[in-house]
C-alpha cells in the first residue's frame, strides 16, 4: 500500500435500500476517501450501495479493491473498472482478504452480509487476530435499534463494555473516518488472517 495514504475496508449492501440518505452517505465515503489519495477495499460488486462507494472513490481519484468469490461475480455484478479486483473461490478468502488489505474498517448501511461482516471483524478483534479501527456509520438512526440490542446485551452480562468500546460509532462519515484513519495510525501493521481464522 506505499502508493496510498491509507486503505479503508468498507461494508455495506448490495442493495441501495429506499432512504436516499443512504446514497448520499455512501458518495461522500467514498469521496472522503478518493480526495485524500486512499483506498477503498470493498465487496467488489456494481449494486447497490457497493457500486455507489466504488464510484465515487474512483471519480474523486482514489484506489479501488474489489474482492468477489467466483459464485457471486454475475449476481452482484462485478466491478471491472476496479483497480485491482480479485475474484476468489470462498467467502472466507474474500472477508480475509479485505481484512489484510486495509488499515480500518467502516460499515455502512447493509444486510444481514454486512452485519455478519462487522460482527465477524469486531470478534476478531476482541480475540486479538487483528487491533485495527472499526467505526459504525449510523446514517439517519439506521443502526440505532441494533446499538440499544448490544446494550441490553450488556446490562445482562452476556457482553461487557470494553467490548462496545471497541467500534466507535458516529452520524457524520468525515468525523468518523478521520477518527479512524487518525486511529489507524500510518502504515498499521497488517496481519495475516488466513493463518488465524
Amino acid at each position: 500500500m506505499a502508493d496510498v495514504a491509507f486503505s479503508i475496508c468498507v461494508y455495506l449492501g448490495s442493495r441501495p435500500g429506499n432512504n436516499p440518505l443512504f446514497t448520499e452517505a455512501a458518495v461522500a465515503v467514498g469521496r472522503w476517501i478518493g480526495q485524500r489519495g486512499g483506498q477503498l477495499v470493498y465487496g467488489g460488486g456494481l449494486s447497490g450501495l457497493m457500486g455507489t462507494v466504488a464510484e465515487a472513490t474512483r471519480q474523486a481519484g482514489g484506489r479501488v479493491v474489489g474482492v468477489i468469490p467466483e459464485a457471486l461475480v454475475d449476481k452482484e455484478l462485478a466491478n471491472h473498472l476496479c483497480d485491482k479486483l480479485h475474484i476468489v473461490n470462498t467467502m472466507h478468502e474474500r472477508k480475509a482478504m479485505m481484512a489484510e488489505r486495509c488499515d480500518a474498517f467502516i460499515a455502512l448501511p447493509g444486510g444481514i452480509g454486512t452485519l455478519e461482516e462487522l460482527f465477524e471483524v469486531w470478534t476478531w478483534r476482541q480475540l486479538g487476530y487483528h487491533d485495527k479501527p472499526i467505526g459504525l456509520l449510523d446514517i439517519d438512526g439506521y443502526y440505532s435499534s441494533m446499538l440499544g440490542f448490544l446494550q441490553h446485551a450488556v446490562h445482562n452480562g452476556l457482553m461487557s463494555d470494553w467490548q462496545m468500546d471497541l467500534i466507535r460509532t458516529g452520524a457524520e462519515p468525515h468525523a468518523l473516518l478521520a477518527s479512524l484513519v487518525q486511529d489507524a495510525g500510518v502504515n498499521a501493521e497488517t496481519i495475516t488472517l488466513r493463518s488465524v481464522i
